[in-house]
């Protein structure tokens, strides 16, 4: 039977190439830009067509906590194919993002949601690089990598580290910004005298700014995971606590990804217009926040189809901010319902630029994702042929049988009330009058919210905000 990617997802990225102004762009197929060379449709069997490069790895030692270092010579450089890549990228971890939050969300109602399309993506392409070729072919076809021509019994293979490459490309810009906006790190555990594949731990260097590979000897006590929860925590500058729970002691392999945005709104929210005020939870509840106000000209939709407005906040030179917030008489379910990369892109196209009088609440995020669970949220068979049971990783490590026993994926997201750059306020306020009457957008109730790349409109994060307080 012949095999293709699902013809919804081909859609999807017709219509982001078109409506993100690239239609005169030549296409090329997402395989293509990633194939690794000399590409082949390799038979599928369990065990590698030739012997596993393996690197042994450093026993977890509290002493030394210094990260592999990633090989300069190796960076991704800003040639025309890695700038289509960053741009064909861009578009597959945002739809394949988009599915998985909104599977997130639905499982949480009436909780607050973080989540990191870029740091799950590279999380998946990462495992891929360990997944024996019939599960590899899994992996592409849900990461959009699949060449659509092969046959039922073999693959064409991407190369992962390619991927993992453009991935960091898209949150490390090479030019200067602003110190600490985004930190991606990356940790593995596994037992000790285990071999692992040396391009795993080149794909975990390729995609993290720091990457740590440890082998761990457990002890007998109560709470076997306690030095490996330790290391997370020092290694993390303390952003990282209580990683992983529950440890079996002859665990094959632990994965941990933190990815952790802080930054300033570029235009500063000044603290003395900064007051409490009632935050509608839901139609019974509500809570005393402070919101933040500023009246100034910023980029805004009301998508009247849709029900709900949109606001865009720049947040440096390499990133921005889309608030959306329903209209009356709609919820928030309703709205992420219909998100799709087709939308997000609509709303981004159709901002227009006008005087508001913006509120919005003093909110930080933070949130942990079993991966195992995410994609079982989005579709329990994915995750069956993925990390499940049907998941075989023949190309992970030197033993026969090896499995990922956990996949947590730790998302952070902070901002500050301050500003990234001043602007002359003589300036501002005359734009202001000019402008006329300002429009008021109050973020008084539940609204969602995605952090995207200024340059590939690459999603960093999605969440949504139901209680600020929390």
């Amino acid at each position: 039977m012949h095999r293709s990617p699902p013809v919804l997802l081909l859609l999807l990225l017709l219509c982001c190439y078109l409506s993100g102004g690239r239609a005169n762009r030549v296409y090329i197929h997402p395989f293509h830009l990633f194939a690794a060379d000399n590409v082949s449709c390799e038979t599928l069997q369990n065990h590698t067509s030739k012997p596993l490069d393996t690197v042994s790895v450093a026993p977890l030692d509290m002493a030394v906590l210094t990260p592999y270092e990633r090989d300069p010579s190796e960076r991704d450089n800003r040639t025309q194919d890695a700038t289509q890549r960053t741009a064909v990228l861009a578009e597959l971890l945002n739809s394949l993002g988009l599915r998985m939050y909104q599977a997130l969300s639905g499982k949480r109602p009436g909780a607050n949601a973080l989540f990191s399309p870029v740091g799950t993506y590279g999380s998946l392409v990462t495992f891929d690089l360990g997944a024996s070729k019939k599960t590899a072919r899994s992996f592409q076809d849900l990461l959009g990598l699949s060449s659509g021509t092969d046959r039922e019994d073999c693959v064409s293979l991407v190369d992962g580290r390619k991927v993992l490459k453009t991935l960091h490309r898209i949150t490390s810009p090479v030019d200067d910004r602003l110190e600490d906006e985004i930190t991606t790190r990356v940790w593995l555990f596994t037992r000790p005298h285990v071999r692992l594949s040396q391009d795993v731990i080149q794909g975990g260097r390729d995609f993290a700014d720091m990457f740590f590979a440890r082998g761990v000897e457990f002890s007998t006590d109560e709470n076997p995971e306690q030095p490996i929860n330790s290391f997370v925590e020092k290694t993390s500058g303390g952003k990282v606590k209580d990683a992983f729970k529950d440890v079996d002691v002859n665990f094959n392999l632990l994965f941990l990804t933190s990815f952790n945005f802080r930054g300033n709104w570029k235009t500063a929210f000044h603290p003395q217009k900064t007051s409490l005020q009632e935050f509608m939870v839901d139609e019974t509840t509500t809570v005393m926040t402070p919101l933040m106000t500023h009246t100034g000209l910023y980029h805004y939709y009301n998508d009247k189809m849709r029900r709900c407005t949109v606001v865009k906040l720049s947040l440096s030179k390499h990133s921005y901010m889309l608030l959306v917030l329903p209209h009356d008489a709609t919820t928030l379910q309703d709205v992420e319902a219909k998100l799709r990369t087709d939308v997000i892109s609509s709303w981004y196209h159709n901002l227009h630029q006008g005087l508001l009088e913006l509120s919005v609440p003093k909110f930080s995020a933070s949130s942990a994702n079993d991966v195992r669970d995410l994609l079982g949220n989005m579709d329990p068979e994915v995750e069956s042929r993925l990390l499940g049971s049907q998941a075989e990783f023949s190309r992970l490590a030197n033993t026969q049988t090896f499995n990922i026993d956990k996949a947590v994926n730790v998302v952070s997201f902070e901002m500050s009330e301050e500003g990234a750059a001043s602007r002359d306020e003589k300036e501002a306020e005359e734009e202001k009058e000019e402008a006329g009457v300002a429009v008021k957008v109050s973020l008084n109730k539940p609204f969602f919210f995605s952090v995207m790349e200024e340059e590939s409109n690459a999603m960093l994060l999605l969440g949504k905000i139901i209680n600020p307080t929390l």
